[in-house]
């Protein structure tokens, strides 16, 4: 079966350890403090690789961990951060929360590598807790604790145009005709067990990359058959083509194979049923003369729905090129661009804001926020740079932690401590 599906557990690494020591050297019997801090966890990344096309890799192991951070050492010794794990997936990976299918990452157009879950931060050593009051500081911070967090992956391909039809209709055919694919072509249902991807070049430039999604039957979108599967992978085209047998040669009937497609795909997802569609009638090399045109039937059917048709036949080759110059026309009028699906779920802040403790009191004229929140906020958020420190004021106010100073009489230029960081209050 095609892996494009899987769900893996995935842990950062956790900060390392701060460390207690104090200085003892000849002629310092009584030195200061010189714990080191620890090292920061290992991030968990993802990363686009342009040789893969499954998630083969993730089908049978379902766990990847970075590795932790080291304990800091006495002399003010740092210790070593730690390796992060880079997870390498095809190009058109989305990345879901498990729980909510929400969405964290799409792998695709400019985001290449990303990271899901940051390796947690090393603790301080008690060289930064030495006050006029308490010199010989006996605490030192442990490091943040590792993150855990199940997702599942999948691998919706990016092409610009679906290929959509019941089984044995001939659709392979069709590809294997316009483009550079070579899928496996037999008579018998479900043959294409993948979403095969090919590139339609065209004289005037106007190239386009079709998906043929393996063939649906009634009842896909509520998981019947195998079909269901793959209905994944037409997510991201802008325009769909509907190969229908017009020859009727298994007995099923053309116009009614159009509107059992649809429905399967309004069923699924109504947006998608309503992008722009063509219809390939196929196989009229076996169209026999006499009675009703099935291509005219269709024509009256749907072009008055603003469905064009267009009679081709896969294996003598005729009227490919009228379909294949109609669709490429019908792109140009559309966005270049790759559908992305956007950020839903954001694990550093989902994480961050669980219901967890903190306390605020005063101490010598200095505001001290402590307690289990406050110490996950500090250690998965990079107070250096621009966006980590507006979600740093965010989350102060969002918890109500601000609102908690005020009733405690902060005034503007007092002081806040939050473990051994300390800031200036300013409305």
């Amino acid at each position: 079966m095609f892996a494009d599906r899987a769900k893996i557990l995935i842990r950062s690494g956790k900060g390392g350890d701060g460390h207690v020591s104090f200085r003892r050297e000849l002629y310092v019997p009584n030195g200061g403090p010189d714990g080191g801090d620890g090292g920061r966890g290992g991030d968990v990344i993802f990363e686009v690789d342009e040789g893969l096309n499954t998630l083969q890799d993730y089908r049978h192991r379902k766990k990847f961990a970075a590795k932790d951070g080291m304990p800091g050492q006495k002399r003010r010794c740092h210790g070593a951060d730690a390796e992060d794990i880079v997870l390498k997936v095809p190009e058109g990976t989305v990345i879901k929360e498990a729980e909510s299918g929400k969405v964290i990452a799409d792998m695709s157009g400019e985001n290449r590598r990303q990271i899901i879950l940051k390796g947690g931060r090393g603790g301080l050593g008690n060289q930064h807790y030495a006050t006029s009051t308490m010199q010989v500081p006996k605490y030192a911070q442990p490091g943040q604790p590792s993150r855990e967090l199940w997702v599942t992956l999948e691998l919706k391909v990016i092409a610009d145009v679906g290929l959509v039809g019941f089984p044995n209709v001939g659709k392979s055919t069709f590809l294997s005709r316009v483009t550079n694919a070579r899928p496996k072509i037999a008579n018998y249902h479900f043959t294409t067990l993948n979403p095969n991807l090919g590139v339609v070049d065209l004289d005037n430039g106007q190239g386009f990359v079709i998906a043929d999604i393996p063939g649906l039957i009634e009842g896909a979108s509520e998981g019947v058959g195998l079909g269901h599967e793959f209905l994944r992978h037409i997510e991201r085209t802008k325009l769909i083509i509907h190969v229908v047998d017009a020859a009727g040669t298994e007995g099923r009937d053309p116009v009614e194979d159009i509107y059992k497609i649809n429905d399967e795909l309004k069923a699924y997802n109504p947006e998608i049923a309503g992008r722009p569609q063509i219809i390939a009638a196929n196989k009229i090399d076996v169209v026999y003369s006499g009675g009703e045109d099935p291509v005219e039937r269709l024509k009256a059917e749907f072009e008055p729905k603003g469905i064009k048709v267009y009679p081709i036949s896969g294996v003598t080759g005729e009227g490919l090129k009228e379909l294949l110059y109609a669709v490429s026309k019908e792109l140009q009028g559309m966005d270049s661009s790759p559908k992305v699906f956007a950020q839903e779920y954001f694990p550093e802040e989902e994480l961050i804001y669980e219901n967890l403790p903190y306390t605020v009191s005063k101490e010598d004229e200095v505001y001290v926020v402590e307690g289990p929140k406050i110490e996950k906020m500090l250690g998965y958020t990079n107070l250096d740079s621009e966006k980590g420190f507006a979600f740093f004021q965010k989350f102060l106010k969002n918890t109500g932690i601000l609102d908690e100073l005020i009733a405690a009489g902060i005034q503007e230029g007092d002081t806040v401590r939050m473990y051994g960081l300390q800031f200036d209050y300013y409305m």
